[in-house]
Protein backbone atom coordinates (compact mmCIF):
# COMPACT_ATOMS: atom_id res chain seq x y z
CA UNK A 1 0.00 0.00 0.00
CA UNK A 2 1.58 3.46 -0.72
CA UNK A 3 2.58 5.23 1.96
CA UNK A 4 1.17 9.03 1.77
CA UNK A 5 2.78 9.95 5.71
CA UNK A 6 6.32 9.33 3.95
CA UNK A 7 5.20 11.33 0.91
CA UNK A 8 4.13 14.18 3.03
CA UNK A 9 7.17 14.39 5.29
CA UNK A 10 9.43 14.25 2.44
CA UNK A 11 7.81 17.19 1.01
CA UNK A 12 7.95 18.80 4.27
CA UNK A 13 11.75 18.06 4.21
CA UNK A 14 12.27 19.95 1.27
CA UNK A 15 10.31 22.97 1.67
CA UNK A 16 12.40 23.51 5.05
CA UNK A 17 15.82 23.10 2.80
CA UNK A 18 14.12 25.39 0.15
CA UNK A 19 13.69 27.76 2.97
CA UNK A 20 16.71 27.47 4.52
CA UNK A 21 18.44 28.10 0.90
CA UNK A 22 16.75 30.73 0.46
CA UNK A 23 17.69 32.71 3.73
CA UNK A 24 21.35 31.71 3.27
CA UNK A 25 20.99 33.79 -0.12
CA UNK A 26 19.40 36.75 1.35
CA UNK A 27 22.06 37.21 3.96
CA UNK A 28 24.76 38.16 1.18
CA UNK A 29 23.89 41.85 -0.58
CA UNK A 30 23.19 42.19 -4.44
CA UNK A 31 25.16 44.76 -6.34
CA UNK A 32 23.11 47.64 -7.32
CA UNK A 33 23.84 50.56 -8.82
CA UNK A 34 26.63 51.38 -6.39
CA UNK A 35 30.24 53.15 -8.71
CA UNK A 36 33.35 54.16 -7.76
CA UNK A 37 33.92 57.80 -7.10
CA UNK A 38 34.22 59.85 -10.81
CA UNK A 39 37.44 62.17 -10.79
CA UNK A 40 37.03 64.71 -13.41
CA UNK A 41 40.34 65.14 -15.77
CA UNK A 42 42.22 67.62 -15.54
CA UNK A 43 41.69 68.06 -19.00
CA UNK A 44 38.38 67.92 -20.58
CA UNK A 45 36.57 68.03 -24.21
CA UNK A 46 32.60 67.56 -24.18
CA UNK A 47 33.18 64.16 -26.04
CA UNK A 48 34.74 62.95 -22.78
CA UNK A 49 32.20 65.04 -20.83
CA UNK A 50 29.40 63.01 -22.82
CA UNK A 51 31.20 59.87 -22.03
CA UNK A 52 31.77 60.17 -18.26
CA UNK A 53 28.20 61.25 -17.99
CA UNK A 54 26.36 58.17 -20.20
CA UNK A 55 28.25 56.05 -17.42
CA UNK A 56 28.23 57.77 -14.12
CA UNK A 57 25.30 60.39 -14.40
CA UNK A 58 22.85 59.95 -11.42
CA UNK A 59 19.53 60.63 -13.04
CA UNK A 60 20.64 58.11 -16.24
CA UNK A 61 21.10 55.41 -13.82
CA UNK A 62 17.63 55.93 -11.87
CA UNK A 63 16.16 55.60 -15.43
CA UNK A 64 18.09 52.34 -15.85
CA UNK A 65 16.55 50.80 -12.79
CA UNK A 66 13.10 51.83 -13.96
CA UNK A 67 14.31 49.60 -16.64
CA UNK A 68 14.91 47.13 -14.95
CA UNK A 69 11.77 46.89 -12.78
CA UNK A 70 9.62 47.44 -15.91
CA UNK A 71 11.16 43.87 -17.44
CA UNK A 72 10.63 42.33 -13.93
CA UNK A 73 6.85 43.12 -14.04
CA UNK A 74 7.03 41.24 -17.32
CA UNK A 75 8.05 38.38 -15.90
CA UNK A 76 5.78 38.92 -13.07
CA UNK A 77 3.02 38.87 -15.70
CA UNK A 78 3.48 36.18 -17.64
CA UNK A 79 3.64 33.28 -14.71
CA UNK A 80 1.01 32.07 -13.44
CA UNK A 81 -0.21 31.81 -10.27
CA UNK A 82 0.50 29.51 -7.66
CA UNK A 83 -1.46 26.10 -6.65
CA UNK A 84 -2.35 25.87 -3.02
CA UNK A 85 -2.11 22.61 -0.97
CA UNK A 86 -4.74 21.75 2.08
CA UNK A 87 -4.38 18.86 4.21
CA UNK A 88 -6.85 17.88 6.80
CA UNK A 89 -7.84 15.48 9.26
CA UNK A 90 -11.22 15.02 11.24
CA UNK A 91 -12.56 12.18 13.35
CA UNK A 92 -9.35 12.26 16.10
CA UNK A 93 -11.27 12.68 18.71
CA UNK A 94 -12.89 9.14 18.35
CA UNK A 95 -11.84 6.85 21.75
CA UNK A 96 -11.61 3.91 19.85
CA UNK A 97 -10.03 4.81 16.13
CA UNK A 98 -8.31 1.52 15.83
CA UNK A 99 -9.18 -0.78 12.79
CA UNK A 100 -8.80 -4.19 11.94
CA UNK A 101 -5.44 -3.11 10.33
CA UNK A 102 -4.41 -2.22 13.63
CA UNK A 103 -3.59 1.06 15.52
CA UNK A 104 -0.84 2.47 13.59
CA UNK A 105 -1.29 6.61 12.68
CA UNK A 106 -1.88 5.22 9.13
CA UNK A 107 -4.47 2.84 10.07
CA UNK A 108 -6.43 4.51 12.54
CA UNK A 109 -9.92 5.49 11.54
CA UNK A 110 -9.27 8.96 10.75
CA UNK A 111 -10.70 10.99 7.92
CA UNK A 112 -7.77 12.61 5.79
CA UNK A 113 -8.24 14.67 3.19
CA UNK A 114 -5.40 16.16 0.48
CA UNK A 115 -6.71 18.98 -1.67
CA UNK A 116 -4.63 20.65 -4.70
CA UNK A 117 -6.60 24.15 -5.66
CA UNK A 118 -5.55 25.82 -8.99
CA UNK A 119 -6.82 28.88 -10.12
CA UNK A 120 -7.82 29.63 -13.59
CA UNK A 121 -7.98 33.06 -14.90
CA UNK A 122 -9.92 33.75 -17.55
CA UNK A 123 -11.87 36.06 -19.81
CA UNK A 124 -8.32 37.51 -21.14
CA UNK A 125 -7.49 38.99 -18.32
CA UNK A 126 -3.84 37.05 -18.45
CA UNK A 127 -3.38 38.31 -22.02
CA UNK A 128 -4.31 42.33 -20.75
CA UNK A 129 -1.78 41.81 -17.94
CA UNK A 130 0.46 40.77 -20.16
CA UNK A 131 0.29 43.70 -22.67
CA UNK A 132 0.15 45.90 -19.84
CA UNK A 133 3.42 44.95 -18.63
CA UNK A 134 4.56 45.23 -22.10
CA UNK A 135 3.57 49.03 -22.36
CA UNK A 136 4.85 49.43 -19.28
CA UNK A 137 8.48 47.73 -20.39
CA UNK A 138 7.92 50.25 -23.69
CA UNK A 139 7.59 52.93 -21.49
CA UNK A 140 10.55 52.48 -19.54
CA UNK A 141 13.11 52.20 -22.41
CA UNK A 142 11.65 55.31 -23.65
CA UNK A 143 11.65 57.39 -20.93
CA UNK A 144 15.23 55.57 -20.31
CA UNK A 145 16.09 56.80 -23.81
CA UNK A 146 14.77 59.81 -23.28
CA UNK A 147 16.84 60.66 -20.03
CA UNK A 148 19.96 60.51 -22.35
CA UNK A 149 18.29 62.80 -25.28
CA UNK A 150 18.15 65.25 -22.35
CA UNK A 151 21.04 64.71 -20.64
CA UNK A 152 23.27 64.62 -24.09
CA UNK A 153 21.49 67.93 -24.38
CA UNK A 154 22.21 68.86 -20.46
CA UNK A 155 25.78 68.20 -21.11
CA UNK A 156 26.60 70.29 -24.09
CA UNK A 157 25.08 73.25 -22.88
CA UNK A 158 26.32 73.17 -19.53
CA UNK A 159 30.04 72.84 -21.28
CA UNK A 160 28.81 76.04 -23.32
CA UNK A 161 28.27 77.63 -20.68
CA UNK A 162 31.38 77.05 -18.98
CA UNK A 163 33.11 78.19 -22.11
CA UNK A 164 31.20 80.99 -22.40
CA UNK A 165 32.37 82.40 -18.56
CA UNK A 166 35.74 81.35 -18.91
CA UNK A 167 35.67 83.10 -21.91
CA UNK A 168 34.11 86.46 -20.51
CA UNK A 169 36.93 86.29 -17.93
CA UNK A 170 39.42 86.38 -20.85
CA UNK A 171 38.17 89.37 -22.71
CA UNK A 172 37.54 91.50 -19.50
CA UNK A 173 41.38 90.97 -18.36
CA UNK A 174 42.74 91.79 -22.08
CA UNK A 175 40.67 95.03 -21.84
CA UNK A 176 41.69 95.86 -18.27
CA UNK A 177 45.12 95.36 -19.98
CA UNK A 178 44.95 97.04 -22.81
CA UNK A 179 43.36 99.99 -20.00
CA UNK A 180 46.25 99.16 -18.04
CA UNK A 181 48.86 100.10 -20.96
CA UNK A 182 46.33 103.23 -21.52
CA UNK A 183 47.21 104.41 -18.08
CA UNK A 184 50.99 103.83 -18.33
CA UNK A 185 50.90 106.45 -21.12
CA UNK A 186 48.85 108.83 -19.15
CA UNK A 187 51.01 108.97 -16.47
CA UNK A 188 53.92 109.20 -18.45
CA UNK A 189 51.42 112.45 -20.31
CA UNK A 190 50.84 113.39 -16.85
CA UNK A 191 54.48 113.77 -16.42
CA UNK A 192 55.04 115.92 -19.51
CA UNK A 193 51.88 117.93 -18.79
CA UNK A 194 49.84 117.30 -21.51
CA UNK A 195 46.67 116.00 -19.52
CA UNK A 196 45.36 116.27 -15.62
CA UNK A 197 45.66 114.10 -13.35
CA UNK A 198 41.87 112.93 -13.23
CA UNK A 199 42.45 111.90 -16.65
CA UNK A 200 44.71 109.64 -15.45
CA UNK A 201 43.21 108.32 -12.53
CA UNK A 202 40.09 107.78 -14.75
CA UNK A 203 41.96 105.44 -16.81
CA UNK A 204 43.05 103.70 -14.28
CA UNK A 205 39.60 103.88 -12.42
CA UNK A 206 37.86 101.76 -15.34
CA UNK A 207 40.98 99.73 -15.75
CA UNK A 208 40.40 98.76 -12.13
CA UNK A 209 36.25 98.31 -13.17
CA UNK A 210 36.97 95.59 -15.66
CA UNK A 211 39.59 93.75 -13.17
CA UNK A 212 36.73 93.43 -10.77
CA UNK A 213 34.03 91.90 -13.45
CA UNK A 214 36.87 89.38 -14.81
CA UNK A 215 36.93 88.24 -11.34
CA UNK A 216 33.06 87.91 -10.99
CA UNK A 217 33.50 86.45 -14.50
CA UNK A 218 35.99 83.81 -13.47
CA UNK A 219 33.86 83.11 -10.15
CA UNK A 220 30.67 82.10 -12.89
CA UNK A 221 33.03 80.13 -14.67
CA UNK A 222 34.08 78.07 -11.91
CA UNK A 223 30.29 77.19 -11.27
CA UNK A 224 29.50 76.22 -14.82
CA UNK A 225 32.44 73.88 -14.45
CA UNK A 226 30.85 72.69 -11.22
CA UNK A 227 27.40 72.51 -13.04
CA UNK A 228 29.02 70.35 -15.72
CA UNK A 229 30.56 68.32 -12.83
CA UNK A 230 26.93 67.58 -11.26
CA UNK A 231 26.31 66.31 -14.56
CA UNK A 232 29.07 63.42 -14.88
CA UNK A 233 28.29 62.36 -11.28
CA UNK A 234 31.66 63.35 -10.03
CA UNK A 235 30.82 62.91 -6.23
CA UNK A 236 33.04 65.87 -5.15
CA UNK A 237 32.96 68.35 -7.66
CA UNK A 238 35.65 71.06 -7.59
CA UNK A 239 35.81 72.81 -10.79
CA UNK A 240 39.50 72.34 -11.24
CA UNK A 241 39.86 71.12 -14.96
CA UNK A 242 40.59 72.70 -18.16
CA UNK A 243 37.92 72.91 -21.31
CA UNK A 244 39.83 71.71 -24.34
CA UNK A 245 37.54 72.94 -26.63
CA UNK A 246 36.45 76.55 -28.04
CA UNK A 247 33.63 78.28 -28.12
CA UNK A 248 34.43 78.62 -32.15
CA UNK A 249 34.66 75.02 -32.55
CA UNK A 250 31.35 74.43 -30.55
CA UNK A 251 29.80 76.79 -33.14
CA UNK A 252 31.34 74.98 -36.03
CA UNK A 253 30.90 71.82 -35.28
CA UNK A 254 26.72 71.75 -34.98
CA UNK A 255 25.67 68.46 -35.44
CA UNK A 256 23.15 68.69 -38.05
CA UNK A 257 19.75 67.60 -37.64
CA UNK A 258 17.74 64.85 -38.56
CA UNK A 259 15.35 66.04 -41.11
CA UNK A 260 13.80 62.69 -41.59
CA UNK A 261 12.91 62.31 -37.77
CA UNK A 262 9.16 62.59 -37.37
CA UNK A 263 7.97 64.11 -33.92
CA UNK A 264 5.98 60.61 -33.37
CA UNK A 265 9.18 58.95 -33.11
CA UNK A 266 11.17 60.81 -30.28
CA UNK A 267 11.68 59.29 -27.24
CA UNK A 268 9.52 61.33 -25.07
CA UNK A 269 6.47 61.25 -27.40
CA UNK A 270 7.04 57.38 -27.57
CA UNK A 271 7.02 57.22 -23.84
CA UNK A 272 3.73 59.11 -23.54
CA UNK A 273 2.24 56.95 -26.36
CA UNK A 274 3.29 53.45 -24.14
CA UNK A 275 1.23 55.04 -21.19
CA UNK A 276 -1.65 55.35 -23.19
CA UNK A 277 -1.58 51.74 -24.52
CA UNK A 278 -0.42 50.26 -21.14
CA UNK A 279 -3.36 52.36 -19.74
CA UNK A 280 -5.88 50.46 -22.47
CA UNK A 281 -4.58 47.51 -21.29
CA UNK A 282 -5.12 48.26 -17.77
CA UNK A 283 -9.26 49.50 -18.55
CA UNK A 284 -9.44 45.75 -20.36
CA UNK A 285 -8.40 43.83 -17.57
CA UNK A 286 -10.45 45.88 -15.27
CA UNK A 287 -13.81 45.06 -17.64
CA UNK A 288 -12.41 41.57 -17.58
CA UNK A 289 -12.41 41.22 -13.65
CA UNK A 290 -15.87 41.23 -13.65
CA UNK A 291 -15.73 37.60 -14.56
CA UNK A 292 -15.27 35.57 -12.20
CA UNK A 293 -12.25 33.50 -12.28
CA UNK A 294 -12.62 29.50 -11.45
CA UNK A 295 -10.42 27.27 -8.86
CA UNK A 296 -10.07 23.77 -9.78
CA UNK A 297 -9.76 21.52 -6.85
CA UNK A 298 -8.41 17.52 -7.02
CA UNK A 299 -9.22 15.71 -4.39
CA UNK A 300 -7.85 12.36 -2.20
CA UNK A 301 -9.33 10.98 0.59
CA UNK A 302 -7.66 8.34 2.31
CA UNK A 303 -10.39 5.89 4.59
CA UNK A 304 -8.56 3.35 7.09
CA UNK A 305 -9.00 -0.27 5.98
CA UNK A 306 -11.20 -2.51 6.87
CA UNK A 307 -15.02 -2.27 5.98
CA UNK A 308 -17.25 0.57 5.44
CA UNK A 309 -16.18 2.65 2.01
CA UNK A 310 -13.07 1.81 0.03
CA UNK A 311 -9.72 2.80 1.58
CA UNK A 312 -9.31 6.22 -0.66
CA UNK A 313 -11.19 8.03 -3.27
CA UNK A 314 -10.70 10.62 -5.70
CA UNK A 315 -13.04 13.85 -6.47
CA UNK A 316 -12.48 17.30 -8.19
CA UNK A 317 -14.19 20.29 -7.13
CA UNK A 318 -14.92 24.12 -8.96
CA UNK A 319 -15.66 27.05 -7.35
CA UNK A 320 -15.91 30.42 -8.33
CA UNK A 321 -17.23 33.86 -6.72
CA UNK A 322 -20.64 34.77 -7.49
CA UNK A 323 -20.44 38.50 -9.52
CA UNK A 324 -23.74 39.59 -7.38
CA UNK A 325 -22.57 42.69 -5.70
CA UNK A 326 -19.23 44.18 -6.81
CA UNK A 327 -18.82 44.23 -10.46
CA UNK A 328 -15.60 46.27 -10.54
CA UNK A 329 -17.74 49.43 -11.90
CA UNK A 330 -15.28 51.56 -9.48
CA UNK A 331 -12.05 50.38 -10.82
CA UNK A 332 -13.90 50.78 -14.83
CA UNK A 333 -14.09 54.02 -14.44
CA UNK A 334 -10.96 55.15 -13.15
CA UNK A 335 -8.85 53.03 -15.69
CA UNK A 336 -11.01 54.78 -18.19
CA UNK A 337 -10.13 58.15 -16.70
CA UNK A 338 -6.82 57.34 -16.76
CA UNK A 339 -6.83 56.49 -20.64
CA UNK A 340 -8.42 60.10 -21.17
CA UNK A 341 -5.54 61.39 -19.23
CA UNK A 342 -3.14 59.72 -21.16
CA UNK A 343 -4.59 60.56 -24.92
CA UNK A 344 -4.29 64.13 -23.34
CA UNK A 345 -0.97 63.98 -22.31
CA UNK A 346 0.25 62.12 -25.66
CA UNK A 347 -1.48 65.16 -27.51
CA UNK A 348 0.45 67.62 -25.54
CA UNK A 349 3.80 65.73 -26.37
CA UNK A 350 3.09 65.64 -29.78
CA UNK A 351 2.35 69.11 -29.96
CA UNK A 352 5.33 70.11 -27.66
CA UNK A 353 8.06 68.04 -29.93
CA UNK A 354 6.78 70.40 -33.07
CA UNK A 355 6.97 73.23 -31.18
CA UNK A 356 10.61 72.64 -29.83
CA UNK A 357 11.84 71.61 -33.15
CA UNK A 358 9.92 75.14 -34.59
CA UNK A 359 11.93 77.08 -31.53
CA UNK A 360 15.43 75.29 -32.13
CA UNK A 361 15.26 75.90 -35.85
CA UNK A 362 14.68 79.68 -35.51
CA UNK A 363 17.10 80.08 -32.63
CA UNK A 364 19.68 78.57 -34.41
CA UNK A 365 19.09 80.51 -37.58
CA UNK A 366 18.84 83.72 -35.67
CA UNK A 367 22.26 83.02 -33.51
CA UNK A 368 24.04 82.33 -36.53
CA UNK A 369 23.35 85.05 -38.43
CA UNK A 370 24.56 87.09 -35.44
CA UNK A 371 27.50 85.31 -34.26
CA UNK A 372 28.53 85.61 -38.72
CA UNK A 373 27.61 89.11 -38.56
CA UNK A 374 29.82 90.21 -34.85
CA UNK A 375 32.57 87.67 -36.60
CA UNK A 376 32.52 89.48 -40.35
CA UNK A 377 31.62 92.98 -39.64
CA UNK A 378 31.36 93.95 -35.73
CA UNK A 379 34.72 92.81 -33.87
CA UNK A 380 36.83 94.15 -36.80
CA UNK A 381 34.81 97.60 -36.97
CA UNK A 382 35.39 97.92 -33.45
CA UNK A 383 38.97 96.70 -32.61
CA UNK A 384 40.06 99.11 -35.64
CA UNK A 385 38.03 102.01 -33.67
CA UNK A 386 39.65 101.25 -30.34
CA UNK A 387 43.28 101.00 -31.91
CA UNK A 388 42.61 104.36 -33.86
CA UNK A 389 41.33 106.26 -30.65
CA UNK A 390 44.14 104.90 -29.13
CA UNK A 391 46.73 106.05 -31.14
CA UNK A 392 45.29 109.08 -31.79
CA UNK A 393 44.68 109.63 -27.41
CA UNK A 394 48.34 108.58 -27.66
CA UNK A 395 49.34 112.00 -29.80
CA UNK A 396 47.43 114.30 -28.02
CA UNK A 397 44.65 114.27 -30.65
CA UNK A 398 41.46 112.13 -29.22
CA UNK A 399 40.00 113.34 -25.63
CA UNK A 400 39.76 110.88 -22.69
CA UNK A 401 35.67 110.49 -23.40
CA UNK A 402 36.69 109.34 -26.77
CA UNK A 403 39.34 106.93 -25.49
CA UNK A 404 36.97 104.99 -22.86
CA UNK A 405 34.27 105.11 -25.13
CA UNK A 406 36.33 103.16 -27.78
CA UNK A 407 37.61 100.54 -24.74
CA UNK A 408 34.21 99.68 -23.98
CA UNK A 409 32.65 99.61 -27.15
CA UNK A 410 35.23 97.39 -27.97
CA UNK A 411 34.67 95.54 -24.67
CA UNK A 412 31.01 95.11 -25.11
CA UNK A 413 31.77 93.78 -28.73
CA UNK A 414 33.57 91.02 -27.75
CA UNK A 415 31.65 89.59 -25.51
CA UNK A 416 28.63 89.92 -27.68
CA UNK A 417 30.78 87.93 -29.97
CA UNK A 418 31.13 85.41 -27.01
CA UNK A 419 27.81 85.15 -26.34
CA UNK A 420 26.47 84.77 -29.94
CA UNK A 421 28.63 81.65 -30.18
CA UNK A 422 27.34 80.50 -27.47
CA UNK A 423 24.02 80.98 -28.21
CA UNK A 424 25.01 79.27 -31.49
CA UNK A 425 26.35 75.78 -30.21
CA UNK A 426 23.46 75.92 -27.98
CA UNK A 427 20.83 76.48 -29.68
CA UNK A 428 22.36 73.54 -32.40
CA UNK A 429 21.72 71.54 -29.10
CA UNK A 430 18.28 72.01 -28.52
CA UNK A 431 17.73 71.20 -32.26
CA UNK A 432 19.89 68.08 -32.01
CA UNK A 433 17.98 67.40 -29.08
CA UNK A 434 14.48 67.83 -30.64
CA UNK A 435 14.83 65.83 -33.67
CA UNK A 436 16.70 63.18 -32.16
CA UNK A 437 14.58 59.92 -32.25
CA UNK A 438 14.38 56.64 -30.66
CA UNK A 439 17.30 54.55 -31.90
CA UNK A 440 15.78 51.29 -33.39
CA UNK A 441 16.28 47.90 -31.82
CA UNK A 442 19.34 47.15 -33.59
CA UNK A 443 21.12 50.22 -32.83
CA UNK A 444 20.66 50.45 -29.16
CA UNK A 445 23.17 49.48 -26.85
Amino acid sequence: MFQWGGLIRILFNRVRLARLLLAVLGAFPTQGIAQAEVVAPDRLSLADAKRIALEHNWDLLAAKSGLDAAAAQLLVAREFPNPTFSYSTARIGSHDNGTGAGNGLWSRSYDTIFAVNQLIEIGGKRRDRQSSARAGLAGAQARFYDVRRLLDQGVTKAYVAALLAGENARRLNESAGLLHHEADIARARLKAGDIAAADEKQIEYNADVFGLQAKTAGAAALQSRIAVEILLGVAQPDGNWVPTDSLAQMAEAIPSANESTRNATRPDVLAAEADWQQSKADLNLQKAMRIPDPTVSLLVEHNPPGGGPPEDTVGIGVSFPLPLWNLNRGEIKSAQATVDKNAIALAKARAQAAADVAIARAELQEAAERCARYHDEILPKAEKVREAVAFAYEKGGASLVDLLAAERADNDARLAAAQALSDTASAGADLKAATEAMPRPNDRP
